[in-house]
C-alpha cells in the first residue's frame, strides 16, 4: 500500500474494545486507521501459537495482513494518516428457511420441567405475579376497588341483557366467569372484562335475526307475560338443528354461544399465531367512531323501553333511520308510568354522575349511582304494582344458581361464522388498546399475544357455560383505576360479589322496571357520545382521520355497525396509502462548509451544491408511488431522464441534443474517450439520493431505481444512493442493484454512509474525469 511504513500493516482500532467474532455489537462504530507493526507484541503472542500472525483488532479474527471481512468502509470518507472514519459492520447471514424450521421445532419440541413451568407461567401470568404479591401494599387497594366494580357489575349485567335480547341471568354469568379468567391470565393489571355495551348490541343484532328466521318474535324481550307463546310452528331451520322443543329464550342463548365460541376461537388462534399486531391497523379515529356510531343505534334501541311501546326490531340497513319511524308511530301509544320512571330515573343519573365528575379528587369511593337507582326503582315498582297495574314491562323472574352446561350447535356456530369475526375483531381491538394504554400510564408492559388469549378463552370456555360475549370496558376500568387496584385480585374480588347475587340476590330484582334498565344504558354511553365533540380538533391536527372518524360513524348509525366497522377499516386503510403515496419530496441544499443538508423551505441560508442535485423522498419507495417519485425527481430537477434517455437513443450516438430538449450534452460514443460531463441544460452531473427516510423497498421500487440509474448513466450523470437502512441495504444487495459485483468495492462505489459523503465522492470523480479529459 502505498506510502505505508516499511515492516508495518494496516488495521482499524475501534473506540469500543474487546468485540470479538460473532459477538453483537453497535451497527455502526468509529474505528481510526493507524499503521502498528507486523510483529505481534507479548500480549499478542499468548493470543496466537505464531508469531508471523497478524488479526484484526476489532474482531480479534487471526489472519494475514489485508481487510478485516466484518468490516467495510467508504473510501471517499477515509481520511489520510490518523483520522476518524466510519466502519460498518457486516450482518451476519440470515439462515435459511429449512434451518430456521428446523430450529424452531427442536426448541418447542425440546421437554423440561424447567420449559414446562416457563410455558405454564405465560399462559396463566397469576402463577407469576401472585408468588410476588405483597397484601401489606395491595390488598386493600384491590378489595376495594373489587367491591365497587362487582357492586357496578350486577345492575350492569341485568340492563345489558335488553341489547343482546337475552335474560339477566346469563349477563350475570357472563360476569362471573369473565372476571375470574381474566384474573388468572391476562397481563393488565388495571382492566376490567365483562359486558361490554358495543358487543351486547352486537350480540343482540345476530340473536334477532336469528330468533327472526327461526319463527320467533324478536320484539318480545326475554321473560314476561306470553314471553315464549308468541313461537309459531318449529322453522324447518329448528328442525334441521333438532332444537324445535326449545322456547324462545333457548333458542335466544343458543344463539349467543354459538356465536361467543367462535369469536372466541378466532381471538385465540390469533393469539396463538401471534396476531396481536392486527388490532394496532384499528386506529383510534376509527374505534372513537365505531363507539359513536354503535352509541347511537343502542340509544335508539333503548328508546321502546323508556317510552313502553311495543315497536318490531328492525334488521338490515337502515335499522336507525327505520326504529326512529316506529318510534314516532308509536308514540301515543306511550306507557306514561315507563315514561315518568325514565324522566325521574335519567335525571337522577345524569345529576350523580355529573356530581362524581366534577369531585370525583374528593371522592375515595365513586357513588354507585346505578345499584342505588335499581334499588329505589325496585321497591317503588314492587309496592306501587306497576306491573299489574299499568301494564309496566318488568325484568321477570331470575333464577338462582348455575345451569348445567351444553355444548354450543355445531349448525348454529356456522350460520354465525362471518358475524363472529367482526365480534372478535372488535372485542379484541378495545381489549388490546385499554391493556396498553393503563400500562403505559402506570409504568408496566403488556403482552398482545396473551391478551388475545386470555379474552379469547374469556369466549369459549364460558360459551359451554350459557355466556356471551365480552371484552374490556373503558368505564369500569377507569374505576378501577381510581378505586385503588393494583392487581388482577380486584377482578377474583368482583367475581365474588356476583357469584353472590347469582346464588341468592337475583330474585329481588324480579319488579324491576326495564325503563330502569333502559335509563342506565343511556347514561352510560355518555362518554362515547361525547366524542363528537373531539371532531374538530381532530380536523385540525389531520383531515383524513377526521374523515375515517365520521365515515365511519355515519355509515354504523345509517346502515349497520358491521357495515361501519368494514368502512372505517377501508377508508383507515386507503388513508394510510394515500399518505405513502404522496410523500414530500425536496431537493437539499447544504449550510455553509458543513457537512448537514437540508431542505431550503424548512431552512434558511442553504446553498446548493454545485453539479450536485440531492434529492430526499419522504416515504417508501413500492409500487404505488414509484411514479410520483420519478416525477418529484425529474420536475425538481428540471431534466426528465427517461425521456431525454430515450430520445437520445434514437438520434444514435454523437448526435447532439436539438434545441429546446431537456438535455443538451454530446456523446460521442463508446468508442470516444470524451464525453459531455454536466448536461449543459441541466447543470449537474450528479444525483444523490438522501435514502435516510426511505422505509423499505419492493420490487417495483427496486426496478425503478435501477431504470433510473440507467438513464441517468446514458446521459452521463451519476446516481449515487446515501443514508440507506440495513434493510434498504440487503435489498439493493439481493435485487442485483451493484450488479454482479456484489463484493465491498460494489457498494462503496455506489451506497454512502452519509450524503456529505455521497457528495464529496461525486465531486471527486467529476474531478478525475476532467483530469483526465484534459490530459488527453
Amino acid at each position: 500500500m502505498e506510502g505505508r511504513p516499511e515492516g508495518t500493516m494496516v488495521v482499524w482500532t475501534a473506540e469500543r474494545r474487546g468485540l470479538w467474532r460473532g459477538q453483537r455489537a453497535a451497527e455502526l462504530v468509529l474505528a481510526t486507521r493507524v499503521w502498528v507493526s507486523v510483529t505481534p507484541s507479548d500480549s499478542d503472542m499468548s493470543r496466537h501459537p505464531s508469531n508471523d500472525t497478524h488479526f484484526c483488532p476489532l474482531c480479534r479474527f487471526s489472519r494475514g495482513a489485508g481487510w478485516c471481512p466484518m468490516m467495510e468502509v467508504s473510501p471517499e470518507c477515509t481520511q489520510q494518516g490518523r483520522g476518524l472514519v466510519l466502519v460498518r459492520r457486516r450482518p451476519p447471514a440470515p439462515p435459511g428457511l429449512r434451518e430456521a424450521l428446523k430450529a424452531r421445532l427442536r426448541r418447542s419440541c425440546a421437554c423440561s420441567v424447567q420449559g414446562a413451568w416457563a410455558l405454564l407461567q405465560d399462559l396463566l401470568p397469576a402463577t407469576r405475579w401472585l408468588r410476588q404479591y405483597q397484601p401489606r401494599e395491595d390488598l386493600a387497594g384491590d378489595v376495594i376497588s373489587g367491591l365497587v366494580i362487582g357492586i357496578i357489575l350486577v345492575p350492569q349485567a341485568i340492563a345489558y341483557s335488553l341489547l343482546a335480547g337475552l335474560q339477566p341471568i346469563y349477563s350475570l354469568y357472563t360476569s362471573f366467569f369473565a372476571n375470574l379468567i381474566y384474573f388468572l391470565m391476562g397481563t393488565s393489571r388495571h382492566v376490567s372484562v365483562g359486558i361490554f355495551s358495543l358487543l351486547c348490541l352486537m350480540v343482540g343484532q345476530v340473536v334477532d335475526r336469528e330468533l327472526l328466521l327461526a319463527g320467533f318474535d324478536p320484539a318480545q324481550d326475554g321473560p314476561g307475560p306470553g314471553a315464549n307463546r308468541s313461537t309459531l310452528n318449529a322453522s324447518a331451520t329448528m328442525l334441521a338443528l333438532g332444537l324445535q322443543d326449545c322456547s324462545r329464550d333457548c333458542y335466544a342463548i343458543h344463539v349467543a354461544t354459538a356465536l361467543t365460541l367462535l369469536a372466541g376461537i378466532y381471538q385465540v388462534l390469533m393469539g396463538v399465531l401471534g396476531l396481536g399486531f392486527v388490532s394496532a391497523y384499528l386506529s383510534q379515529p376509527l374505534l372513537d367512531g365505531f363507539a359513536m356510531g354503535a352509541s347511537v343505534t343502542i340509544l335508539t334501541s333503548q328508546l321502546r323501553h323508556l317510552l313502553g311501546v311495543r315497536v318490531p326490531r328492525h334488521q338490515g340497513p337502515g335499522l336507525v333511520v327505520s326504529t326512529w319511524l316506529s318510534l314516532l308511530r308509536s308514540a301515543g301509544q306511550a306507557n306514561l308510568c315507563d315514561v315518568l320512571t325514565s324522566a325521574t330515573c335519567l335525571a337522577v343519573l345524569l345529576a350523580a354522575k355529573e356530581l362524581s365528575d366534577r369531585y370525583r379528587h374528593h371522592l375515595k369511593v365513586p357513588l354507585p349511582a346505578e345499584l342505588l337507582v335499581i334499588g329505589a326503582a325496585t321497591l317503588v315498582s314492587h309496592f306501587g304494582q306497576f306491573h299489574e297495574r299499568f301494564g309496566s314491562s318488568v325484568a321477570g323472574d331470575i333464577p338462582t344458581g348455575f345451569m348445567a352446561p351444553h355444548v354450543p350447535e355445531p349448525g348454529l356456530v356456522w350460520r354465525v361464522a362471518l358475524d363472529a369475526a367482526s365480534l372478535a375483531l372488535v372485542s379484541s381491538a378495545f381489549s388490546i388498546s385499554l391493556a396498553e394504554m393503563f400500562a403505559r400510564s402506570h409504568g408496566y408492559s403488556v403482552r398482545a399475544n396473551q391478551e388475545l388469549l386470555a379474552v379469547g378463552c374469556c369466549n369459549v370456555l364460558p360459551a359451554f357455560f350459557h355466556c356471551f360475549a365480552t371484552s374490556a370496558a373503558l368505564a369500569k376500568s377507569l374505576v378501577k383505576t381510581a378505586t385503588g387496584c393494583r392487581t388482577q385480585l380486584s377482578s377474583a374480588v368482583s367475581a365474588a360479589v356476583v357469584l353472590l347475587v347469582v346464588l341468592a340476590l337475583a330474585p329481588l330484582f324480579r319488579d324491576l322496571q326495564r325503563s330502569v334498565l333502559a335509563c342506565i344504558i343511556i347514561v352510560s354511553l355518555r362518554g362515547a357520545l361525547r366524542k363528537v365533540r373531539d371532531v374538530p380538533r381532530l380536523w385540525r391536527l389531520s383531515p383524513a382521520d377526521a374523515l375515517v372518524w365520521v365515515a365511519t360513524a355515519a355509515t354504523c348509525v345509517l346502515v349497520s355497525t358491521e357495515a361501519g366497522l368494514l368502512a372505517g377499516i377501508l377508508l383507515s386503510l386507503l388513508s394510510l396509502a394515500g399518505r405513502t403515496r404522496h410523500p414530500r419530496a425536496a431537493l437539499l441544499a447544504r449550510a455553509g462548509d458543513s457537512s448537514f443538508y437540508g431542505d431550503p423551505a424548512e431552512f434558511e441560508g442553504l446553498v446548493p451544491e454545485p453539479g450536485v442535485q440531492v434529492f430526499r423522498f419522504t416515504g417508501p419507495l413500492y409500487y404505488a408511488n414509484k411514479d410520483f417519485f420519478l416525477r418529484s425527481l425529474y420536475s425538481l430537477t428540471g431534466l426528465n431522464a427517461g425521456y431525454a434517455a430515450a430520445r437520445r437513443k434514437e438520434r444514435g450516438p454523437g448526435v447532439g441534443a436539438g434545441e429546446g430538449e431537456p438535455v443538451e450534452g454530446r456523446d460521442l460514443g463508446p468508442g470516444s474517450s470524451t464525453a459531455a460531463l454536466v448536461p449543459s441544460a441541466t447543470c449537474f452531473h450528479a444525483v444523490v439520493i438522501d435514502c435516510a427516510p426511505l422505509l423499505f423497498l419492493d420490487a417495483a421500487g427496486l426496478a425503478t431505481l435501477q431504470d433510473l440509474r440507467r438513464d441517468y448513466g446514458a446521459l452521463g450523470i451519476t446516481l449515487l444512493l446515501a443514508c440507506c437502512s440495513p434493510s434498504v441495504r440487503d435489498t439493493l444487495r439481493r435485487g442485483g442493484f451493484l450488479g454482479e459485483d456484489q463484493g465491498d468495492a460494489a457498494e462503496e462505489g455506489q451506497l454512502f454512509p452519509s450524503v456529505h459523503c455521497a457528495v464529496q465522492a461525486a465531486r471527486a470523480r467529476c474531478q478525475e474525469l476532467v483530469a483526465a479529459n484534459s490530459t488527453l
